[in-house]
């Protein structure tokens, strides 16, 4: 076995998930279907954007986003 791999891997708090998913912006799509005996009842399509509000701002002034 080769004892000179490094891991690389880091453990990840929520709060720094948090943090840059506000710093960067993150968007979830998805499409909900009701249906009962195959006859498609309710159709729901959702698109959710997560970002702080300086990001946005920054994203419409065109200005780029700080890493």
């Amino acid at each position: 076995m080769n004892n000179n791999v490094i891991d690389r891997s880091k453990d990840i708090t929520i709060l720094e998930l948090l943090d840059r998913v506000l710093n960067k912006g993150v968007i979830l799509t998805g499409d909900i279907v009701i249906s009962v005996a195959d006859i498609d009842l309710v159709y729901l399509g959702v698109k959710l954007m997560l970002s702080s509000v300086e990001t946005m701002e920054q994203l419409k002034s065109g200005r780029s986003i700080s890493t």
